[in-house]
């Protein structure tokens, strides 16, 4: 078999219900970049603090710490019923966003809160993906699968970024807020066309463990998984400190450092998620040829070095040739993370490790709030270096410590 093949990433489209998830997810992920840019423009502009726009971020993630829950619930009914029912709340709150900004009644304080129920759902929706796509595709197409499944949010924010900006730009936030509830609705509909996959049975005749049971049994076993519990601290340090650099940060940097609107701001994001894009097809091509552990930890550096290079850029054009690179290295690192732990974790805990790797997610609002109080101190520049070096070296300090469960071509973790 070649090693660059483009039959590997056709392969997933074989199965009649990845061909629905991959568009249901490709429109979610169109209506949630275009959202996430234009509300994040508008709370800048209307308040003119970063710190208000790091609130806003920061609300965007709250659910974060019921992302087990939402795995324990997708293990047992089903991780299509559980995405089915999040995504009809997504068309639903853009509806609601789409009538008040039409009416001219749209205020800061209800896009807070828009935000704050947005932020309790939405942390989960990737490990669903995820959760989904194990349970509905064949083993050996999982990390081709998964490359191919990242395309979906990569390439939504690069198209869905740059389309939100000159639509928000041109036509205000009524039109566009109408064509992000029109996604919304799209990805829930096509999600309803994805197999349900199977729940988990107990034994027969035997009682059904309680949700906190389920609940301690999950951590327990990603506490006592030693390859898990590093993916798992490896992925909530990313998140602390080199997520809101290219997320929550970067209305911030296309206003304040690089002097550029909200369409110049579509093209920061634009040029990270092309990285990221890249990234994942690289992985979808030769993903059967990669060592999960040893890339996750690598890559996790390089991202940590660009993102360095990248804050202390005073030019947007040498800025936006350097997020492509941590794009890159961004699904370089973390497509073989989620693997592994998909790997890992088998089909019993599978939601459940799914939900608690969301848990990582947490880093970013916690990343994002210090972030805002450290820039009016310090500046951008100081802080987003402290960020990118603490990263890079308690990034070293993970690779050494669990040393023998990463590193070793015949460790589990770097099965082909």
């Amino acid at each position: 078999m070649p090693l660059l093949s483009s039959a590997a990433m056709l392969a997933p489209f074989r199965v009649r219900s990845f061909r629905f998830q991959f568009p249901a997810d490709f429109a979610t992920s169109w209506g949630s970049e275009m959202e996430n840019l234009v509300l994040g423009w508008y709370i800048l502009v209307e308040t003119g603090s970063v710190l208000a726009l790091t609130l806003f971020w920061a609300l965007l993630y709250l659910g974060t710490l019921l992302a087990p829950v939402f795995g324990m619930i997708g293990d047992r009914i089903g991780h299509r019923i559980v995405l089915c029912s999040m995504r009809a709340a997504y068309a639903l709150l853009g509806s609601t966003v789409t009538v008040l900004a039409f009416a001219g009644a749209l205020r800061p304080s209800y896009v807070f809160v828009i935000a704050t129920l947005s932020g309790l759902i939405r942390p989960s929706d990737q490990g669903m993906r995820n959760a989904l796509v194990a349970a509905t595709m064949p083993a050996q197409t999982l990390m081709a699968t998964m490359g191919v499944s990242r395309t979906t949010s990569d390439s939504a924010r690069i198209f869905g970024s740059l389309a939100g900006a000159g639509l928000f730009a041109a036509f205000g936030l009524g039109p566009v807020y109408l064509v992000i509830a029109t996604f919304y609705g799209l990805g829930f509909g096509l999600t309803l066309g994805v197999a349900p996959g199977r729940p988990l049975a107990g034994p027969e005749g035997a009682a059904r463990p309680t949700l906190w049971r389920d609940l301690t049994e999950g951590l327990a076993y990603v506490w006592d998984t030693p390859v898990s519990l590093a993916a798992l601290w490896l992925a909530f340090l990313v998140n602390l400190t080199a997520f809101p650099l290219t997320s929550g940060l970067l209305p911030y940097v296309a206003r304040d450092v690089y002097r550029i609107g909200e369409t110049g701001l579509g093209t920061l994001v634009a040029s990270f998620a092309l990285g990221s894009l890249l990234g994942s097809i690289a992985v979808s091509l030769v993903g059967r040829t990669l060592r999960p552990a040893r890339m996750m930890v690598l890559f996790a550096l390089g991202w940590y070095a660009a993102l360095f290079v990248f804050v202390n850029l005073k030019s947007p054009v040498s800025g936006r040739m350097v997020l492509v690179i941590a794009g890159i290295s961004q699904s370089l690192s973390l497509v073989p993370m989620s693997v592994l732990l998909l790997h890992s974790a088998g089909e019993r805990f599978r939601g459940r490790v799914m939900g608690v790797r969301m848990l990582a997610i947490y880093g970013v609002p916690i990343g994002l709030l210090a972030a805002g109080v450290l820039i009016e101190r310090l500046g951008f520049a100081v802080t987003a270096s402290l960020y990118c070096l603490v990263g890079a070296v308690l990034t070293l300090y993970i690779a050494r410590r669990w040393r023998t469960d990463l590193w070793p071509l015949d460790a589990p973790a770097n099965t082909r």
